[in-house]
């Protein structure tokens, strides 16, 4: 249930209207009450889906977490390969390179210095 706050007035109008303002203070009450003995019930069964849950999405997590490190590194050297000065490794002979940091390029304006 998506209950935006127009929704929420709307409810609330058509219950003062239905119920009137001596019985909503009481029917809204009951109606807290039950919500949280729903909550009470159900807490224990979402802690135990959570616990059922948990150890195969850790086994995903490590299962992804080599190949997201391989293409990371991959991408990684991609972008040294195109920001490399050396024509060397441009030409994919990055062994035989020596890759030298880029300088940030300096503003223009003195005011940034």
């Amino acid at each position: 249930m998506n209950l935006d706050p127009e929704k929420l007035l709307v409810l609330f109008v058509i219950a003062l209207l239905v119920l009137g303002p001596q019985r909503l203070p009481q029917v809204a009450r009951t109606v807290g009450r039950a919500l949280a003995e729903v909550r009470k019930f159900t807490s224990p069964f979402q802690s135990e889906i959570r616990q059922v849950f948990a150890e195969p999405q850790s086994e995903l997590r490590q299962a992804f977490a080599e190949p997201r490190a391989m293409v990371e590194t991959a991408v990684h050297e991609a972008q040294m390969i195109s920001a490399s000065p050396d024509p060397a490794v441009a030409d994919g002979n990055a062994a035989e390179a020596t890759w030298a940091s880029p300088t940030p390029p300096m503003p223009d304006d003195p005011a940034l210095n």
